[in-house]
């Protein structure tokens, strides 16, 4: 079952090695694992419901605190510790556009406000009940998954929102076909979620961000349903996807949708490369993208994110070898790890990998082979589990993520990191901090940050912790020109940041399209834009 209160299915564990215990211990101290609230003590202070009885809504305690957060930070805190202030007053499971359709007018003569809910991943705040009078209704679109359409010739498919990433790559593959996009939520997180933030997968490289893979679909909102046709391309006055890309629940719900999809690869290889310094690393990541090399993923982590995984890793007489090697070839302490992948047929995957390493080769870098990449791609969608070994522990982990331009990059990321050292020196207190760049553009880079750090055993103490690391490395993302978000939305935690970004007006214009779709404010209300 998944978990109530962490990331995942509740059977699988992935501990954390004696080795990254006592690297943690020196980093930052030693951690002291705090008492959780148990489920039943959690759903025993739930309030009663304010909805009208509906047929298709569930209000018993469970369900509405199973669906009440995501998995940010602050969602966890609540969780753990028993604070969870308000949970909807009952969940829904339609199964159809039409049911969605009857539920949003349900909600509209019981004054309810809505909240549209996918796969529950979340990690900014999008599935927080507001602090209101009015009762909240939380629309599930876990039952709305199936396969609806395929065309092979456009090479296109259709699929209901809810669809959650392994399910909807299972049902492509049985066909021959991929869509291509993997985030680290991938097990979790659905169709319509990743249209709805604008996620980025792994892959985008070869198989583009979700805006280059949403086609189409259909989106029921308070004023009525809206449809969007697919075309391969348009000259039609505004591109209506857009308008549902990065909506995050406020004009509607997407309750269907169309996306371009791709054969399955013949082949896929992700190589390891290692740099003596950021400084070469970032160049040649930088000559590779701008060179339009035809990969589908580059990942490069800086120094401390690199001996993090090395020393993750655990010890061994292999990777002692590779170390010794490295170090023989010039890459000591400020080594660098470069990740780079291709997919497709075998012959176009060999010639992408070679073409990079001959660049990579030019900034001295050092090609170790595919044993690591085997162990990432295996590995991609169960580090997230670490979060669970680290709260046992005592820690608690966080990110952050931004995109900019070249020139800003290695600024960026040394400001971000640099701001989570300082609010945490304010309390005492030591932080972790280590970044990757996780996805490659020829423009620049997105750049992401962790954040480990002991937890106190105490909910405000904690809380109060998160604040000045969550504002601190906010702060320095938009005064270093960033981008408040490359890939997990805005919901309540970004909501404060975005005007730097879109200004006064450009807000103004997103507060009045959302009111052209929702003019009594029912849905998801407080995400994206702050109240």
């Amino acid at each position: 079952m998944r978990r109530w209160n962490g990331w995942g299915d509740d059977t699988i564990e992935f501990p954390l090695n004696e080795d990254m215990l006592a690297f943690l211990h020196t980093r930052v101290g030693p951690g002291t694992p705090p008492a959780d609230a148990t489920l039943a003590q959690v759903c025993g202070a739930i309030a009663p419901s304010r909805l009208t009885p509906h047929r298709g809504i569930d209000t018993s305690p469970e369900v509405r605190v199973r669906h009440a957060l995501g998995q940010s930070l602050p969602d966890w805190l609540k969780l753990r510790y028993g604070k969870i202030h308000r949970v909807p007053d009952g969940v829904a499971f339609p199964e159809s556009s039409e049911q969605v359709r009857e539920l949003l007018a349900y909600a509209r003569q019981s004054g309810a406000l809505v909240i549209p809910y996918g796969g529950g991943t979340s990690v900014v705040g999008h599935l927080s009940a507001p602090q209101t009078e009015q009762p909240v209704l939380t629309i599930s679109l876990a039952r709305m998954s199936r396969l609806l359409d395929l065309d092979r010739c456009a090479q296109l498919a259709t699929f209901g929102a809810g669809v959650a990433g392994p399910d909807l790559e299972a049902q492509l593959r049985a066909h021959g076909y991929t869509l291509g996009h993997f985030p680290q939520s991938f097990e979790y997180s659905t169709l319509g979620g990743w249209v709805v933030t604008r996620s980025s997968g792994q892959q985008s490289l070869r198989y583009g961000r979700i805006e280059q893979l949403f086609a189409g679909g259909k989106v029921e909102t308070p004023s009525g349903a809206l449809t969007i046709p697919s075309f391969p391309a348009s000259a039609a006055g505004c591109d209506l996807r857009e308008i549902v890309l990065g909506s995050e629940g406020r004009i509607g719900i997407l309750t269907e949708a169309t996306v371009r999809i791709t054969p399955l690869p013949q082949r896929e290889a992700f190589h390891a490369v290692f740099f003596p310094t950021w400084n070469a690393a970032e160049d040649a990541v930088r000559s590779i993208a701008q060179a339009k090399l035809p990969l589908s993923m580059m990942r490069l982590s800086n120094p401390v994110e690199t001996l993090t995984m090395l020393t993750m890793a655990g010890k061994s007489r292999l990777l002692d070898l590779m170390q010794r090697y490295l170090a023989w070839r010039g890459c000591h302490s400020q080594k660098c790890m470069l990740l780079v992948g291709a997919s497709g047929d075998a012959a176009s995957v060999k010639a992408a990998i070679e073409r990079a390493l001959d660049v990579t080769r030019r900034f001295h870098g050092v090609h170790v082979g595919q044993a690591i990449g085997r162990k990432w791609k295996h590995n991609r969608f169960r580090n997230v589990y670490l979060r669970n070994a680290l709260w046992q522990q005592g820690y608690a982990v966080d990110t952050v993520e931004t995109a900019v331009d070249w020139p800003r990059v290695s600024t960026m990321m040394q400001a971000v990191e640099q701001a989570a050292r300082d609010a945490f020196a304010a309390c005492g207190e030591r932080v972790h901090a280590y970044t990757h760049l996780s996805h490659i553009y020829a423009q620049g880079a997105s750049v992401y940050s962790t954040f480990a750090y002991r937890l106190a055993g105490n909910y405000d103490a904690d809380l109060s912790r998160w604040q000045a690391l969550k504002g601190a490395v906010c702060e320095a993302i938009v005064a270093t020109g960033g981008t408040i978000s490359h890939q997990h939305g805005v919901g309540v935690d970004h909501a404060p940041y975005l005007v730097a970004e879109k200004g006064p007006l450009g807000l103004g214009a997103m507060r009045e399209l959302y009111r052209h779709f929702d003019p009594s404010g029912m849905m998801n209300p407080g995400k994206l834009l702050a109240a």
